[in-house]
């Protein structure tokens, strides 16, 4: 496989961006493709079964039309229905965010008193606490909270306001009586939301978003795959949205940057 191919990222809207703001801040020489779902978002309300049927589609589209060299699934819902079956499915190597933001937390937590917060459907898929038994050798305490409604406001491109942090203090509740050293954000738009999240829960308490992990995570599987572009380049960035391709970028420039003034549209078939 060759080393110029580009990574192929996605998400349910722009919650994924994070990730792609972390691998191209860390892999500049990388070509990128982002794909965002915003024709079907949110997937937390939907059923598992319906979200992987999405994943998989996604991910045919990116691996056929953009032959990618490696895809990250940049949506902790997607992850917790399809990562299993869309690493039997494919050849490229494929990343999810739930297992390196899970490291993040229990390296970072004192006490083991961790909280995650995320979508309902990934906090009722139950991935995180079989990531937390599967990767922590010590006694961790994790507590998982589904925060309906979150997405939703990073989605109309709001990270701040009253409205917001009434949402977050009844929301968040169980976290602050749990007296947790560490929260985790277990849904890859919660890091737009920090500022409030962290006001309601205390600055005692570290956040830890798993996109930065998630891009070391898909350097080291590059490098051991040797598909690493090892020249000094600036990397090329595509930007795909299901939905309203302005919509999608001028939602994306307020919360990306200005690499994502235009998009690129891709049209579901009516029978998905």
């Amino acid at each position: 496989m060759s080393r110029e191919k580009p990574i192929g990222i996605f998400d349910s809207g722009f919650g994924g961006l994070t990730v792609a703001r972390a691998v191209m801040d860390l892999l500049p020489s990388e070509d990128v493709v982002y794909f965002g779902d915003t024709a079907r978002y949110p997937y937390g309300p939907r059923e598992l079964h319906e979200v992987r049927e999405f994943a998989i589609e996604i991910t045919d589209y990116l691996v056929n039309e953009h032959d990618v060299k490696l895809l990250v699934v940049a949506c902790n819902t997607a992850a917790a229905a399809a990562l299993d079956e869309l690493s039997e499915k494919v050849s490229v190597p494929i990343i999810g965010v739930i297992a390196p933001g899970t490291q993040a937390a229990i390296d970072v937590s004192e006490t083991g008193r961790i909280g995650v917060i995320g979508t309902v459907g990934t906090i009722n898929s139950g991935a995180y606490l079989r990531a937390f038994s599967e990767l922590s050798n010590a006694q961790v305490e994790p507590l998982t909270l589904a925060c309906p409604g979150f997405v939703e406001f990073v989605e109309r491109g709001e990270s701040s306001g009253e409205q917001l942090l009434i949402l977050a203090e009844r929301l968040l509740a169980p976290i602050v009586s749990a007296s947790v050293d560490t929260l985790l954000l277990g849904c890859t738009h919660y890091p737009y939301l920090a500022r409030a999240i962290g006001q309601v829960v205390g600055s005692e308490v570290v956040l830890v978003s798993s996109a930065d992990e998630t891009a070391f995570a898909v350097a080291r599987k590059l490098n051991d795959s040797g598909l690493l572009v090892e020249e000094e380049k600036e990397g090329k960035r595509v930007f795909i949205s299901s939905g309203d391709v302005s919509w999608f970028a001028e939602v994306g420039q307020r919360l990306f940057g200005p690499e994502l003034a235009s998009a690129q549209a891709h049209e579901w078939s009516p029978s998905t």
